[in-house]
């Protein structure tokens, strides 16, 4: 990593010049689930515990195999060998007094800001949420029904840094569609199961079940069931590289939300942009580390002038040796020509976040079809959807933007149709029954038909 003193230097690249657009989107790549980034102290761990250099994949599946066949007792040996704590079974599952303890211990003024958020995403989802659809058809009618999931698993991070926003915007969104039961997972660390604040959230939020897991380990458990923990219908929520191979893996057996990646944001400027503004919301998704920055503009001497805010920025950040990492190897300054070629370029990126700071961004914003989610002008920063505003931060990375969006109430229902026709209905549809059952040559589907108007 550069010394701090040293000028920050970030990727440059001109989409007008041959391969600049095929190098950004190398550059995108590299962070991606597929990418397997992982550092040289995780590589050194899996030798260790392994004893062969395998592939994230490759221990990925060898810790969910090995977790759907026995158990809890593997939960506890990855979690001693690969988390180095020493947790006997009925110490996984934090109590109810620990939780009940840790609200009670909480900050006035941090429990005040998590129910003034809880109300602000409820509302939303509230507003959103699917309902009940019956459309009357001649002699009958058809019903599209949603109920919610009856169990789900979310994966709290815990690594570098605790995150209660990720309670928040997990857990609401199932609570408003119904979901009873829910289970948190976190790693057995100081910023995960071991966190006050995160412990204080869960009792405020009502959720009993957390339990001190994390990786592979978690997933599986979560999926697959073990001795104290029953087995979810979805897991949801981000976490390292090894979360997401591993909800990839188990996927089919429950459902998942997604398999995401590290954080994101495309920022698109122009002369009418604060330079500092662009810089912390780069800055913001940088700091998580690893994460990817990317500054788009039309004119040279924005980048310039954005690009000279976000080094001039850095030094004061309490993660600023991390922020400077990840702009250095993930981030890019993109000189396009115009407006409609900055459209393109993102729609072509797809990013998690999309911050707009540009004299008409509500148009440019309605020409953009791929971001996960999309913020507007100079004062709505990213960290208004990540913390506050009421839709989940859990959203699409890695270019899933297009064909994917946020984490949703709606994620947690389950649609199911209902028909129902009477003799008159059914005589109604049973010309086109017939034809195309004969087209297919499925006589006992004609017939099922027949039987009932002869």
């Amino acid at each position: 990593m550069a010394p701090m003193s040293q000028p920050l230097t970030i990727r440059k690249f001109d989409v007008s010049d041959p391969g600049g657009e095929a190098a950004l989107q190398r550059l995108r790549q590299v962070l991606s689930p597929r990418g397997e980034v992982v550092s040289e102290e995780s590589r050194r761990k899996t030798l260790a515990v392994f004893g062969e250099p395998l592939t994230p994949a490759q221990v990925v599946e060898r810790i969910c195999r090995d977790v759907q066949s026995r158990g809890v007792s593997a939960v506890i040996d990855y979690t001693r060998r690969i988390d180095g704590k020493e947790l006997p079974a009925e110490e996984l599952r934090v109590s109810e007094d620990e939780l009940r303890a840790a609200h009670g211990r909480a900050d006035p003024a941090f429990l005040d800001a998590i129910r003034r958020t809880r109300e602000n995403i409820a509302v939303f989802q509230s507003a959103i949420l699917q309902q009940d659809v019956r459309l009357d058809r001649p002699g009958g009618y058809l019903v599209e029904r949603y109920r919610p999931l009856r169990r789900v698993g979310v994966c709290v991070p815990g690594g570098a840094a605790a995150y209660p926003s990720t309670l928040l915007m997990t857990v609401v969104p199932a609570q408003v569609a119904g979901v009873n039961e829910i289970a948190v997972m976190a790693p057995p660390t100081d910023f995960g199961a071991y966190n006050a604040d995160i412990l204080a959230t869960c009792y405020e939020l009502g959720v009993q079940e957390v339990y001190r897991m994390g990786g592979a380990q978690g997933v599986a458990a979560l999926a697959y069931g073990t001795e104290i923990c029953p087995r979810v219908d979805k897991i949801v929520g981000p976490g390292n590289l090894f979360v997401a191979l591993a909800k990839k893996y188990v996927f089919g057996d429950v459902d998942i939300d997604s398999i995401a990646g590290p954080s994101e944001v495309v920022v698109i400027a122009d002369h009418s942009a604060d330079p500092r503004f662009a810089a912390f919301d780069m800055l913001a998704q940088a700091e998580h580390s690893p994460g990817a920055s990317i500054l788009i503009a039309w004119e040279d001497a924005v980048l310039q002038g954005i690009l000279a805010a976000l080094e001039e920025s850095l030094a004061g950040l309490s993660r600023a040796d991390l922020a400077r990492r990840s702009l250095e190897d993930y981030g890019a300054a993109v000189l396009v020509r115009d407006e409609d070629e900055a459209c393109r370029v993102t729609d072509a990126i797809a990013p998690e976040h999309l911050h707009i700071i540009t004299e008409n961004a509500e148009v440019l914003a309605e020409r953009i079809c791929n971001a996960g989610a999309i913020f507007l002008g100079e004062y709505c920063p990213v960290a208004l959807g990540d913390y506050a505003a009421g839709p989940s931060h859990v959203l699409p990375t890695s270019g899933t933007a297009r064909f994917a969006g946020a984490l949703s109430a709606n994620d947690f229902l389950k649609p199911t149709s209902i028909l129902h026709f009477d003799r008159t209905g059914l005589a109604e549809l049973a010309g086109v029954v017939r034809v195309l059952a004969d087209k297919e040559g499925l006589t006992a589907h004609r017939e099922s038909v027949e039987v009932r108007l002869r």
